[in-house]
C-alpha cells in the first residue's frame, strides 16, 4: 500500500511553485486531485503532467512574447497533461515488477486514533442519524486491538472505502433536494471553464467528488480513508 500522506500537498505545492505565486486550491481542485488519487495515478506522474502543462504554456508565450497568455488559476486546467503523463508511465513500467516495500506511517496506534476521531465525528452527526450510527458501530470494530494486530492494510482501506460509500449513500438519501442541487450547481459553474479539457467520464467523477467533499464539510463529517490520518 502506497504511501500518500503527502499527496495532496505535494501536488498543492508543486502547482503554486510552477504558478509563480500562491493560490489556495479551490474545491474543484481538491475533488480533482482525489479523482487521481482514487484513479491510482502515481505522485510522479501527476506532478510531471503539471510541468508539462506549464512548459507547453511557456513556450508559447516565448513564441509570442506580445501576446500575454492567461494566468492559470485552476489546476484542473493541467488535467489532460496528468492523464498523459500517466499513461506514458503506465507504458514505461509494462512488464516491469514494483516494489511493494511497506512504508512507515500506517502505526497501529495513529490508525487507532484516526477511526475513533471519525466515529466520534459521526456519532455527532445531525443527519441520516440512525444509517451513520451503524457505521460508526463498525469503525470501533475495526478500531478494537485484537482488529488492528492483525489488520491488512489493504483490507481495512477496502473495507474504509466501503463504510465511505454507504456514509454518502446516507447522507444524499436524507440530504433536503435543494442543498444537493446547490452543490451539484456549483461544481458545474466551477468546471464550466475546463469541459473542453476533460472527458465526460471525467466531469462526472470530479463532480461526484466536488458535492461529496461539500456535503461532509457542511455537516462536519469525517473521510474514513486512512489517507486522511493526520500527519504525526
Amino acid at each position: 500500500m502506497q504511501n500518500y500522506f503527502n499527496y495532496f500537498t505535494e501536488i498543492e505545492e508543486h502547482f503554486q511553485r510552477r504558478r509563480g505565486s500562491l493560490l489556495l486550491l479551490s474545491t474543484l481542485d481538491w475533488a480533482l486531485i482525489e479523482t487521481w488519487r482514487d484513479a491510482g495515478i502515481p505522485l510522479e506522474a501527476v506532478l510531471r503532467g503539471i510541468d508539462d502543462a506549464f512548459d507547453k504554456h511557456e513556450a508559447r508565450q516565448r513564441s509570442n512574447p506580445n501576446r500575454r497568455l492567461r494566468q492559470v488559476n485552476g489546476l484542473a486546467w493541467t488535467a489532460q497533461a496528468v492523464l498523459e503523463a500517466a499513461e506514458l508511465q503506465k507504458e514505461a513500467a509494462t512488464g516491469m515488477q514494483q516494489s511493494s516495500d511497506v512504508e512507515s506511517g500506517f502505526e497501529v496506534q495513529r490508525i487507532a486514533a484516526h477511526l475513533e476521531s471519525a466515529a466520534v465525528a459521526l456519532a455527532s452527526a445531525t443527519i441520516a442519524t440512525e444509517s451513520l450510527a451503524i457505521i460508526t458501530v463498525r469503525l470501533r470494530e475495526l478500531a478494537s486491538p485484537d482488529a488492528l494486530r492483525s489488520a491488512n492494510l489493504e483490507e481495512l482501506e477496502r473495507n474504509l472505502a466501503t463504510l465511505e460509500e454507504k456514509l454518502f449513500a446516507a447522507v444524499i438519501t436524507h440530504v433536503p433536494e435543494e442543498l444537493l442541487l446547490g452543490f451539484k450547481s456549483e461544481a458545474a459553474r466551477d468546471l464550466a471553464a475546463y469541459r473542453s479539457r476533460m472527458t465526460a467520464v471525467q466531469l462526472r467523477q470530479i463532480e461526484q467528488q466536488f458535492v461529496h467533499k461539500r456535503l461532509l464539510e457542511h455537516y462536519r463529517l469525517p473521510r474514513l480513508s486512512l489517507f486522511y490520518m493526520r500527519q504525526a
